[in-house]
C-alpha cells in the first residue's frame, strides 16, 4: 500500500501531501494547498539543486496570466512585476519582418519563476527538499496524496506504467535550446533557407539582457549540415552563423544545449490509488504553442480546487481534476499536433510571399479564423488581402 489512506483521506482532515518534482506545477500546487489550509503538511522533493535550471526563458500569453491572477492575485503580482512585455510578434521570412499586432506576450527567466515560487512556498511553510531523488515510493508511505510532477520523463509514471498506460510519440525535427544577448523584443519566428535546408529560430527577450533562442531543423537538413557529427560547441557556433543577420555581433549561449527531439506524452489514466500525475508527467504540449508551463500551472489550480471543493476527499478531487483538465488537454494537444505538422512540413510553404506565409502560420492550428485575425490586426489582414489579390 503506497499511502496510509490508499485512495482518499477523511473529509476535512489535515493532509500529508508529497510532491515529487520542484518545477512550476509542483511548486504552485504546494503553495496553493498550504496557503488554503496551513495545517496541511506539504513537502516538495526535487532531484536538482535549488538554483539549477537548464532552460532560459518562459513566455505567457495574457490569457495564461489571467488564470494565475484569478487563482491568487498576491502571487500574480509578485510573479509579473519584472516581466518583459510586448503586444506584437514577428514572422521573419525571406528576410522580411512581418509584424502581427495585438498578440500580447509576457516573458521572464525560468529561474526567476522558480525562485519566486520557492520563496512563496518557504514563507508559508512548505518543506522544500532539494537534491533528493525519489526512486522508491515506499519512502512516502505516510502520504495521503503523492503528486507526480516529475516531468515528461517521469520516474513515477514509469514505476506504475501498467496503471497509467502512457504513450510517448517522438516527433521528427531536431531542436537545440540556446540563449543570446541579442534582444528580440517581440516573440520572433525566423525562417532561414540555407544550402543544407531550412533552419527555424524561435526567439524572444525574457530579461533586460537575455533572449531565448531555440533552433529547429528537420533531420535531413540536420544531417546535410553535418550537425549529427558536430559537438555541442560546434553546433552552437554553426547555428550562430546561420542566424548571423539577426544575431549581429552577439553569439549563441549554451546551457546544456544538446540536440533533442520532441516527445509528446499522453496517459490513458491520470491517477492510481493516491498518486496523481501533474504537468508534463501527465501530458506534454509542444513548445510551438508555448503552453507547457501554463498547462502545469493550470493543472495545479484544478487539483487544488478539487481538493478544496471536495473537503479533502481524494477520490472525488481526482475526478474533478480530470473532468476539468482532460478537455483542455485534448484541445491543446490537438492544436499542438497541427502546429507540429506545419513546422515539420514548412518546406511546402517557403515559396509563399512573406505576408501570406505569416498568415498561413497564424492559421496553422485551425483555431484562429480569418475574422478573428481581422479583429486582432486589421492592418495585417489588409496587407494579406492585397497580397492575395496581387497573386490571383
Amino acid at each position: 500500500m503506497i499511502g496510509k489512506l490508499g485512495h482518499h483521506a477523511n473529509r476535512g482532515t489535515t493532509m500529508k501531501i508529497a510532491v515529487i518534482g520542484g518545477g512550476p506545477g509542483g511548486l504552485y500546487f504546494a503553495y496553493l494547498m498550504k496557503k488554503h489550509d496551513p495545517s496541511h503538511h506539504l513537502t516538495v522533493y526535487e532531484q536538482n539543486a535549488a538554483g539549477a535550471t537548464y532552460g532560459w526563458g518562459v513566455v505567457f500569453s495574457d490569457i495564461a496570466l489571467s488564470f494565475l491572477r484569478e487563482a491568487d492575485e498576491e502571487f500574480y503580482k509578485e510573479f509579473t512585476a519584472r516581466h518583459e512585455r510586448c503586444d506584437y510578434m514577428e514572422v521573419v521570412h525571406k528576410g522580411v519582418h512581418v509584424q502581427l499586432g495585438n498578440n500580447h506576450f509576457s516573458r521572464t527567466a525560468r529561474i526567476d519563476l522558480l525562485n519566486i515560487l520557492q520563496g512563496a512556498c518557504r514563507r508559508i511553510g512548505v518543506d522544500l527538499c532539494f537534491e533528493q531523488r525519489i526512486t522508491d515510493l515506499s519512502a512516502l508511505s505516510g502520504a495521503d496524496i503523492i503528486v507526480a510532477a516529475d516531468g515528461a520523463n517521469s520516474h513515477v509514471r514509469s514505476l506504475y506504467a501498467e496503471a497509467f498506460r502512457p504513450s510517448v510519440e517522438q516527433r521528427r525535427n531536431k531542436f537545440a535550446w540556446y540563449g543570446t544577448h541579442q534582444l528580440f523584443h517581440p516573440v520572433s519566428l525566423i525562417f532561414r533557407e540555407t544550402q543544407h535546408g531550412i533552419f527555424i529560430a524561435h526567439s524572444y527577450q525574457y530579461s533586460r539582457d537575455l533572449s531565448t533562442f531555440l533552433v529547429e531543423v528537420d533531420p535531413e537538413t540536420w544531417q546535410r549540415a553535418g550537425l549529427d557529427r558536430k559537438s555541442e560547441e560546434e553546433s552552437r557556433h554553426f547555428c550562430g552563423e546561420v542566424f548571423r543577420p539577426e544575431l549581429g555581433s552577439n553569439e549563441l549561449l549554451s546551457n546544456r544545449s544538446p540536440w533533442f527531439q520532441a516527445s509528446i506524452v499522453r496517459n490513458e489514466n491520470w491517477t492510481h490509488r493516491n498518486i496523481v500525475l501533474l504537468g508534463d508527467a501527465c501530458r506534454s504540449v509542444h513548445f510551438s504553442l508555448g503552453s507547457g508551463t501554463r498547462m502545469a500551472l493550470q493543472d495545479a489550480i484544478a487539483l487544488h480546487d478539487g481538493l478544496v471543493q471536495n473537503g479533502n476527499d481524494v477520490a472525488a478531487a481526482f475526478r474533478y481534476y480530470e473532468a476539468v483538465r482532460r478537455p483542455a488537454t485534448s484541445n491543446f494537444q490537438s492544436a499542438a499536433d497541427k502546429s507540429l505538422d506545419w513546422y515539420e512540413n514548412v518546406s511546402r510553404k517557403m515559396h509563399l510571399d512573406p505576408v501570406m506565409f505569416a498568415y498561413d502560420y497564424m492559421r496553422r492550428t485551425g483555431r484562429v479564423s480569418h475574422d478573428a485575425l481581422r479583429e486582432r490586426d486589421p492592418r495585417f489582414i489588409a496587407a494579406y488581402e492585397a497580397a492575395s489579390q496581387a497573386a490571383a
